[in-house]
């Protein structure tokens, strides 16, 4: 598999960079990223110059969903530019899309500290955060100042903690009415483990109800619902009826687990894991989504996508568009294009033309 200079570099910086943010809080060093980013991408020049070497134009890559154009699969996933900071820097690495939140109507702190913990023998992430946000107001009025949009935006919606389940429809819509100006589409959170009672919106009755609710919107961004990876294969089938029969533009597959396949010291922490570990489950469910929805849905893979194969993996199981949240953490800026070329060295492989020809080959 091919390396260019570009992304050998990357991993030369990251090298040395990653024992010393290591050594540092998980949130904080989580910090200290997105402060980074943030320069980075205020840095226009730089980033524009850095974008174009890590983001070549890769036509045999590109997608096209729900009258999206997505210049590769590979996205950054819901919670870690959880205010909207952060994109041109994220584009500068590489990444084709990005999504951003979870945001809620109103502002919310989200749970104690500490509430992120490394796995690192694991390459895995504990997270109990809890949608801590500014709140929709205040992202939307970030999202306006973005002059430049360098790539598609995706915008991740929840509830506020103190909501009560039976008003949840009204804090996605309003967020919803907030955010749609700004988004290429909009992902329904309706999987986090880390807001009480949130995932029991995932029933066949309480989701149809609420997607039928933001359906009156008549919002024209698409609509996409994130689901968690620990339902059995008879609830993703009875959630891809309604997803068929709401007509919703795609499925997030998947957010983190409250299973611990693993042995850690920090495994008994609650709170959601990601990483390595999530990468079997998150890919489980996505064959068993395409399988039930019969490919009339897109599926966006996410969990534990390290390597190329990870991801190819992923869309051959049936995803369309790739996420990746702790790959990044582990793997450093450079991995965005370390996947990228390993997906075009995995066509040529095969001897496919396009990525788009091998989704679902494998469902």
């Amino acid at each position: 598999m091919r390396h260019s200079k570009k992304s050998a570099g990357f991993e030369k910086h990251w090298r040395w960079l990653q024992p010393l943010l290591f050594s540092l809080p998980a949130e904080f060093a989580h910090g200290l990223g997105m402060r980074s980013l943030q320069m980075l991408g205020a840095l226009r020049p730089m980033a524009n110059h850095l974008r174009k070497k890590n983001r070549p134009c890769r036509p045999q890559l590109s997608m096209r969903l729900f009258g999206v154009d997505f210049p590769n699969p590979l996205g950054v996933a819901a919670g870690l530019d959880k205010n909207a900071i952060a994109i041109p820097g994220l584009s500068a690495l590489g990444f084709g899309f990005v999504e951003v939140g979870t945001l809620t109507p109103k502002p919310q702190a989200g749970n104690p500290k500490p509430r992120l913990f490394r796995l690192v023998e694991h390459g895995a992430i504990i997270n109990r955060m809890g949608f801590n946000n500014r709140g929709a107001q205040r992202a939307a009025s970030t999202l306006e100042k973005l002059k430049h949009r360098p790539l598609p935006i995706g915008i991740n919606l929840g509830k506020n903690k103190w909501t009560e389940l039976e008003n949840a429809a009204e804090d996605y819509v309003s967020a919803a009415q907030t955010l749609a100006p700004f988004a290429d589409y909009l992902a329904i959170n309706l999987s986090s483990p880390n807001t009480p009672g949130l995932r029991s919106l995932q029933s066949p009755k309480a989701l149809e109800a609420l997607l039928l609710q933001l359906k009156k919107l008549q919002c024209t961004k698409p609509l996409l619902v994130k689901l968690a990876p620990d339902l059995h294969e008879e609830e993703l089938q009875k959630i891809s009826e309604v997803a068929l029969s709401c007509a919703i533009d795609g499925i997030i597959a998947t957010n983190t687990t409250l299973q611990r396949n693993i042995a850690h010291a920090l495994a008994s922490q609650s709170g959601g894991l990601s990483g390595k570990p999530l990468c079997a489950l998150s890919t489980q469910c996505i064959r068993q989504i395409y399988k039930a929805t019969q490919g009339r849905i897109p599926i966006i893979g996410v969990g534990g996508v390290f390597s190329a194969e990870d991801a190819y993996e992923k869309i051959k199981a049936g995803a369309s568009l790739i996420q990746l949240y702790s790959g990044l953490i582990y793997g450093g800026p450079g991995i965005a294009r370390h996947i990228l070329d390993g997906l075009e060295a995995c066509l040529l492989r095969d001897k496919v033309e396009l990525l788009s020809e091998v989704v679902g080959q494998q469902s």
